[in-house]
């Protein structure tokens, strides 16, 4: 058949995501034949089993902009802790007696179980204590997992050469390890949710899976090479660590840059403030993730608790009545100035906008504390007479600051919203780690303020 007559003659064409186009062509006897894309058939073939065997379904389409990219660099991360894990293995094997003659089965027994109780002891008592930072701060606790599991690697490597010490030293390392596997569990699952853009969660993950166990592999493979070279020879082993470390730091460090998330965290929202008062607009996600820090350590000068109970933030009715002073909010707010902390209190029927615009205001008046509004080039006026005010102010909780900030944040938030939204920013969800109190007022509450 003629090239034009097909095209004449195409009843439809099917699409498989942008990797596969068929057109389904009526012949001159009635019958239905389906033409494919040509080009190289074998190597066609080839790919498209990878790609169904490792990557999500329907991908690009079903997964974020940025997972290529952090995939790639995840999968040499991996490859690098791979080898890593293995020079680790060989020395706590080595130090735990095996090839020694005077060494016991009860004695490395004994040490093997105390290195995994107290990392079970360690996995609970972090979980209990960060597990809700996790997801709000995925990018910074990814990379500080990997830091920590380079450290408690380094541990066990040079556990053999202390033998008094031997099962401290691996208990300890024990510990990070199992640090490592709740926060990398934790922020690998806020990761698959992001980049899960069909709700394949569930695929995104098995995929992962995928990745990891054949780059796993190839880590074993390229071992077997290196054990038997690497043995009795510590000088070696040492370099190969550093060497392989250096990498796996490096692809974590530019897979978390890689990232590019549209759900606001109280980090991301401070960098969004601060560039929409100074230029008055709002940044991207794409411009605005490459300026958030991910190395672990960092914090903000002013301390931002959302969702605090109401005993941190008034003593007395007299505070309460200041912190509800021209505020039709869901939420009150105040501040502690020599403690470098904002409050909010948020009400029972405060959404996900009313606490994206309770961390806006609190990102206001942490400018105002630290005296960082003087670039400011929305309301200049208003900021700087603010700004004196809090000069003047003898109190340490700036209530008048406070009860005429709710004033400009009523006329600056909602161009932030809009800014928010217009720039493709996630507004019905947030990651602002507010905790779980929520204020509400019975009628007597109402009538005596």
């Amino acid at each position: 058949m003629a090239v034009c007559d097909t095209e004449a003659n195409v009843l439809c064409t099917e699409h498989y995501g942008t990797r596969s186009t068929r057109r389904y062509v009526q012949e001159e006897d009635g019958r239905i034949i389906v033409w494919a894309e040509q080009g190289a058939q074998a190597f066609r073939s080839l790919w498209k089993i990878f790609t169904a065997v490792f990557l999500p379904q329907g991908f690009p389409e079903s997964v974020s902009e940025d997972y290529l990219t952090y995939q790639l660099w995840d999968t040499v991360q991996a490859f690098a802790s791979s080898i890593t894990g293995t020079l680790a293995t060989q020395a706590v094997l080595r130090g735990v007696g095996v090839g020694d003659s005077t060494a016991t089965i009860v004695g490395a027994t004994v040490t093997w179980i105390l290195k995994d109780g107290t990392g079970m002891v360690g996995r609970i008592l972090f979980a209990w204590l960060k597990g809700s930072k996790l997801d709000c701060d995925a990018k910074k606790w990814r990379l500080f997992a990997d830091i920590l599991n380079d450290v408690a690697i380094f541990m066990e490597i040079v556990a053999p050469a202390f033998p008094a010490c031997f099962t401290l030293i691996i208990c300890v390392s024990g510990v990070f390890k199992s640090i490592v596997g709740v926060a990398g569990g934790a922020t690998r699952a806020a990761l698959t949710a992001h980049q899960a853009r069909r709700d394949n969660m569930a695929d995104v993950s098995a995929k992962d899976g995928s990745q990891e166990t054949l780059v796993n592999l190839a880590g074993l493979l390229v071992s077997l090479v290196l054990v038997p070279v690497v043995t009795d020879n510590i000088a070696l082993t040492y370099v190969l660590y550093l060497l392989f470390t250096t990498l796996h730091l490096y692809a974590n460090y530019r897979a978390v840059r890689g990232v590019v998330m549209e759900t606001l965290n109280q980090t991301r929202l401070n960098i969004l403030t601060n560039h929409f008062l100074r230029e008055g607009r709002v940044l991207t996600p794409a411009r605005a993730n490459p300026e958030e820090p991910v190395l672990p350590g960092f914090q903000s000068q002013v301390v931002v608790s959302i969702g605090s109970p109401l005993k941190k933030l008034v003593n007395s009715v007299s505070d309460l009545k200041k912190a509800s002073g021209k505020n039709r909010k869901k939420y009150l707010l105040g501040v502690r100035r020599a403690a470098g902390a904002v409050c909010v209190v948020l009400k029972r029927e405060s959404r996900s906008v009313d606490m994206i615009q309770a961390g806006f205001h609190a990102e206001i008046l942490g400018s105002l504390i630290r005296g960082g509004c003087s670039g400011c080039t929305v309301e200049p006026e208003a900021f700087r007479e603010l700004e004196k005010r809090v000069k003047e102010a003898q109190d340490d909780r700036l209530w008048d600051v406070v009860v005429e900030s709710h004033l400009l944040v009523d006329k600056l938030f909602p161009n932030f919203l809009n800014g928010l939204i217009e720039g493709g920013w996630e507004t019905e969800r947030n990651l602002l780690d507010s905790d779980e109190w929520r204020l509400s007022y019975d009628v007597e509450d109402k009538k005596r303020q």
